[in-house]
């Protein structure tokens, strides 16, 4: 199987520009985890963000000038400045987004260097906010919001709720770094002659499951699986970034906290946690993503006290009972017009492995099965890459080790094309 799975932002050229917000504190964070990924980084930074932030610091941590400004126009420039910056950034980022720069792109200005930029550059733009509740609540502040996203290749970040630098609480805060970095990881993750901002999922709900689940053997033991999650999680993020609304349900997770940012989440334990949580949201959801790696034995009632040692090899030898099958359950139960992704991870070799792959899918009866071998170097659980191979009706096609985030894509698009598909039938 052929191995592809350098970051999607590896060799990208990224413009980071910062506007006059107290988060642009945080955007050093930004510039170090892009470098990090092996990005290209330039940044920029308006009279306002530099009384907040270092030029300096983030020329230092992007190894190249911080733009201000003031640079715009050179007499000793052949071009102008904010046509350079646009044409060169394959993907511009805006960390923190303040209310007076969204107003500027809004309504088309050009009054500074950072305004022209956002008019000239014809590649993807993600969009952070960061300011005060009151000031993000304002209507001609959401107007404003509502407008950007109407524009091409914007990628919007909503501004979280917490604790805000003025010490109120409230929605305001900026996107955290690490979720900017995946969003912009995102852009690139699509394949060759893919969009790069597509948003074809807008409208439709999309419902995941993510992560390991646990079953109690006694108060200080449990039995469960090396599922860390991330291949749910980022499936929802990048259905997310496509434009769906997004509900994850997961057991827990060993991930960066941020990437569930944006979506609308329900944290479970148990596999009878997890099948109440998702028969309780499939009915509302378009496509159900079953990636959660379900333990496969429960107890019906766990021990009170801790065992001991003699104890637990009793225990561990009975009582024990099988957990119903959570996807085929969910796939009698969809609607005709629901689309349900499954995954199923297997060992051996190729022929034993697809055989066994093949009969998972048929008795599941999901559309999609994404099967993958975890018993091979270098790919499968925590945050290693991630292939194999992905079987419908009557077809199966390999999918290359590739990192998890462009897999999830991968994923999307064919689920996608089985929805087109079946819309054309259907007018036909």
């Amino acid at each position: 199987m052929k191995t592809e799975h350098t970051s999607p932002l590896c060799g990208r050229r990224v413009l980071v520009a910062v506007s006059g917000s107290i988060a642009a504190v945080k955007s050093p964070l930004l510039v170090s985890a892009l470098i990090k990924a092996g990005a290209e980084v330039r940044c920029l930074v308006t009279t306002s963000g530099a009384a907040l932030v270092s030029p300096v610091a983030l020329a230092s941590l992007s190894r190249h000038r911080c733009y201000l400004e003031a640079d715009q126009w050179n007499p000793a420039a052949s071009r102008p400045l904010h046509i350079e910056l646009a044409e060169w950034a394959e993907l511009t980022i805006v960390a923190p987004l303040s209310a007076s720069s969204l107003a500027r792109w809004s309504q088309g200005s050009a009054d500074g260097l950072l305004a022209s930029v956002l008019l000239a550059t014809e590649a993807p733009v993600i969009a952070a906010p960061a300011m005060n509740t009151a000031m993000w609540r304002h209507p001609a502040v959401q107007r404003n919001w509502l407008q950007i996203q109407d524009f091409p290749r914007v990628v919007p970040l909503f501004p979280e709720s917490g604790l805000l630098a003025c010490d109120s609480v409230g929605d305001g805060r900026m996107a955290d770094p690490l979720l900017i970095e995946l969003a912009a990881a995102s852009v690139f993750s699509r394949g060759p002659g893919a969009p790069a901002i597509n948003l074809d999922l807008s409208g439709m709900s999309v419902l995941v499951s993510a992560g390991p689940t646990q079953e109690t053997i006694d108060p200080a033991r449990f039995l469960s699986n090396r599922s860390s999650g991330r291949m749910g999680v980022l499936l929802a993020q990048a259905a997310r970034f496509r434009g769906a609304t997004v509900h994850l349900v997961h057991g827990p997770l060993d991930l960066p906290v941020a990437w569930l940012q944006g979506l609308q989440c329900t944290a479970v334990e148990t596999a009878a946690e997890l099948s109440a949580a998702l028969q309780l949201a499939q009915p509302t959801s378009d496509v159900l993503v079953m990636a959660a790696a379900v333990a496969d034995l429960r107890r019906e009632v766990a021990p009170a006290n801790k065992l001991a040692k003699l104890e637990l090899k009793e225990v561990l030898s009975s009582g024990w009972y099988e957990v119903p099958d959570l996807l085929s359950n969910l796939t009698r139960q969809r609607r005709p017009e629901q689309l349900i992704l499954g995954f199923s991870a297997l060992t051996g070799d190729d022929t034993q492995f697809l055989e066994r792959a093949e009969s998972k899918r048929l008795a599941k009866g999901c559309d999609l099965m994404m099967v993958n071998p975890v018993d091979r170097n270098g790919q499968g659980f925590g945050d290693q890459p991630n292939g194999g191979w992905l079987l419908g009706d009557g077809w199966r096609r390999e999918l290359p080790v590739t990192a998890k985030l462009s897999l999830a894509h991968q994923l999307l698009d064919a689920l996608i094309k089985i929805r087109d598909q079946a819309a054309a039938s259907m007018e036909s």
